[in-house]
């Protein structure tokens, strides 16, 4: 069930948990979502929006949401999956997971964008909540910075590619090195321009 927004996040008794994604629109790795209640006690300078910060600070507040947060939790949804599902299922799949995950009940669910798993708690979906709502700008952090790991580990895996540099995102490089190469099992097949490098090196 949806609810408004600031019916709920007003409350100051309400156990907040914030929810994001990283990595949707990559043409490579998995998906990721994030799930963090903030302590309220203990406020958190510097949240925002993870791809309006620069990844040193990105870090540097991962490391401090993981102290003083309530509790976070991450969940993902690998290549396979996500060609079977689609890449929307699989997101939400990995949001449900994460808030399913988490150590303290939530009293409300705050997702950014406009759709949401289907969740037993109150749900409020609020577009660019990454950038106006701490709780969601915490799991926003969370995602990417544990996505981003784990696209180091692939690039060793898979060094022609470079995903440490672009994470898997279409770049104009990483566009010409799926042409060079052909996709790895790492790439997403249901997408487009990794449909059109599959015919090619097939061809």
């Amino acid at each position: 069930m949806i609810y408004s927004q600031s019916k709920y996040i007003n409350n100051y008794s309400d156990i907040i948990a914030g929810v994001d994604e990283a990595g949707r629109g990559a043409l490579a790795g998995p998906v990721y979502a994030a799930a963090v209640i903030l302590d309220k006690r203990f406020p958190i300078e510097g949240l925002n929006d993870s791809k309006k910060l620069s990844p040193k600070k990105r870090e540097d507040l991962s490391i401090i949401i993981k102290q003083k947060s309530i509790c976070w939790s991450v969940s993902s949804i690998n290549v396979s999956d996500i060609d079977n599902l689609n890449i929307l299922q699989a997101t939400l799949l990995a949001m449900k997971n994460a808030v399913l995950k988490l150590q303290v009940l939530p009293d409300i669910v705050l997702i950014d964008g406009n759709q949401s798993p289907n969740l037993k708690y109150k749900v409020s979906t609020i577009v660019k909540g990454d950038s106006t709502i701490p709780a969601i700008s915490a799991a926003s952090i969370i995602a990417k910075t544990e996505r981003d790991k784990e696209m180091l580990n692939l690039h060793y895996q898979y060094p022609c590619y470079l995903l440490n540099k672009h994470k898997g995102y279409g770049t104009k490089e990483h566009i010409i090195l799926l042409k060079k190469y052909g996709p790895c099992k790492e790439h997403r097949k249901s997408f487009s321009p990794v449909k059109t490098f599959i015919s090619m090196h097939l061809g």
